[in-house]
């Protein structure tokens, strides 16, 4: 191992103010692994902070970036969860191990990797052992590096918060990485599945084990939803586009349905009507990924279970500026 590697670092807010740098590799310290990353999952979340910062206060030069998988190469003193030669995967929100989020009314915590804490886009990374689970065996680094944000933020709604069971009927909205995690967890808890999508998809998503698919540009899609659901509706609802779409939600959940608001692709500000949601006694849930013992849950789950994350594309560490141009053009990317 030499004594240098590759980083990837912003010296301000803009894609022209990314580069990939020599930086030392850096020494762990005590409670803290030294980590050789053997891929990272992009998320939306990640393009955002390089393209426009979302108003955090990031400490310059910063490294984006969150999801990781990799193996530990060296260890500081009193290290007692992992080992040198252990597969792990990266926490999303690190700090949050079990029990309610960190944060009061009046300031909310949002301490993420690759968001306040330095990302993970880089050859190596020192973290603290906290910071990290271990890897599902079954999975490659790629498939592992999908966990910690795309599929937790899926399992913490749908399993945590909302207990999906056989019998229940989910709607997902759109297919990325959540929308996708989604799909797969509700069909291996026994539930019925519909995703809307844009019509080019339709097969897609029907190949990837959803039930029944509609049309979102469809101005009878909720008719359609009806007729489908012989107009109970829909259990539950992975709410991943935000703005007016929530009211399109309210109006397809089922009486005591759960609304799980997860993204904000159409806007921060959302919107619904309200006698629908107060006289079908809709539940909405804020979702912002989940903590360390959810995802060490998940791994299990994966593990016995064989559930495989679909993949788009896979780039190296150097093509980051191409496998952002694939992520705004809609698509997961892996680098």
């Amino acid at each position: 191992m030499t004594d240098m590697m590759r980083r990837w670092e912003m010296d301000g807010i803009g894609r022209d103010r990314l580069a990939l740098r020599e930086r030392p590799i850096p020494v762990p310290a005590r409670h803290e692994v030294l980590v050789k990353v053997a891929a990272v999952s992009l998320n939306h979340r990640d393009k955002m902070v390089i393209e426009s910062g979302r108003g955090l206060a990031l400490d310059f030069p910063f490294t984006p970036g969150s999801d990781l998988a990799g193996r530990i190469v060296a260890t500081g003193d009193n290290v007692k969860r992992f080992a040198v030669g252990d597969r792990v995967i990266s926490c999303f929100t690190p700090e949050w191990i079990d029990g309610a989020r960190a944060g009061t009314a009046r300031t909310p915590a949002y301490r993420t990797l690759g968001g306040f804490f330095a990302g993970v886009l880089a050859e190596y990374v020192v973290l603290p052992e906290e910071w990290l689970a271990a890897a599902p065996a079954k999975l490659d680094d790629a498939e592992a590096s999908t966990l910690p944000c795309a599929a937790l933020t899926a399992w913490f709604a749908l399993v945590e918060r909302g207990g999906v069971r056989a019998g229940d009927t989910v709607l997902i909205r759109g297919t990325g990485g959540v929308a996708l995690f989604g799909l797969q967890i509700a069909k291996l808890h026994g539930a019925t599945v519909l995703v809307s999508c844009s019509p080019e998809k339709i097969d897609r998503v029907l190949a990837l084990g959803a039930d029944h698919a509609i049309d979102r540009y469809d101005t009878h899609g909720l008719e359609a939803l009806y007729t489908l659901t012989y107009d109970r509706g829909a259990d539950h609802i992975l709410e991943t586009v935000g703005g007016a779409y929530l009211g399109q939600s309210v109006q397809a959940a089922a009486v005591g349905g759960r609304i799980y608001q997860i993204g904000a692709l159409d806007g921060f500000d959302i919107t619904s009507p309200a006698m629908p949601l107060m006289i079908k006694d809709v539940t909405i849930l804020g979702i912002g990924t989940g903590n360390r013992r959810a995802l060490e849950d998940m791994v299990r789950a994966v593990a016995r279970t064989g559930m495989t994350p679909v993949i788009d594309r896979r780039f190296p560490l150097a093509d980051l500026p191409n496998a952002l141009d694939r992520l705004g053009a809609g698509r997961s990317a892996r680098a």
